[in-house]
């Protein structure tokens, strides 16, 4: 059963999995095992894994410190997928290993928008007339 019934959530399997997918691959990247100048020359926050109901596939949303070289870092991650696969593989012990699919977190950026909205003269406004 890949979701909470009724719901629309998913199982806290699924979840479990992506979080130790998540811890991985951010220990991989943190110590520098993946032999790459790009990736050493940038600190990377993999933000959240999502794994598909069958956990074949993992979504993995990585954020560069500073949000710097983005596209540079994903290039650099999605050329080195394969290493990356093989040792998330070895350290989950699951019949099948999952594939990795690398995209740029752009929760960062929505939130931003949102408070910058919310700090808004107008929307100030509208909820201190609120507040009376």
């Amino acid at each position: 059963m890949a979701k909470q019934p009724g719901t629309g959530e998913p199982s806290v399997r699924l979840l479990r999995v992506g979080e130790q997918v998540r811890h991985i691959l951010a220990d991989i990247l943190q110590r520098g095992d993946v032999h790459d100048d790009v990736l050493a020359a940038h600190m990377v926050s993999v933000t959240e894994v999502r794994m598909s109901p069958d956990l074949r596939h993992a979504t993995v949303f990585v954020k560069p410190l500073l949000g710097k070289d983005e596209e540079v870092v994903l290039k650099a991650l999605r050329t080195n997928t394969a290493y990356l696969q093989r040792e998330v593989a070895k350290r989950v012990k699951m019949k099948f290993a999952a594939k990795l699919k690398f995209i740029g977190d752009e929760s960062f950026e929505e939130g931003s928008h949102i408070d910058a909205i919310l700090r808004s003269p107008n929307v100030a406004r509208d909820l201190s007339a609120d507040e009376e």
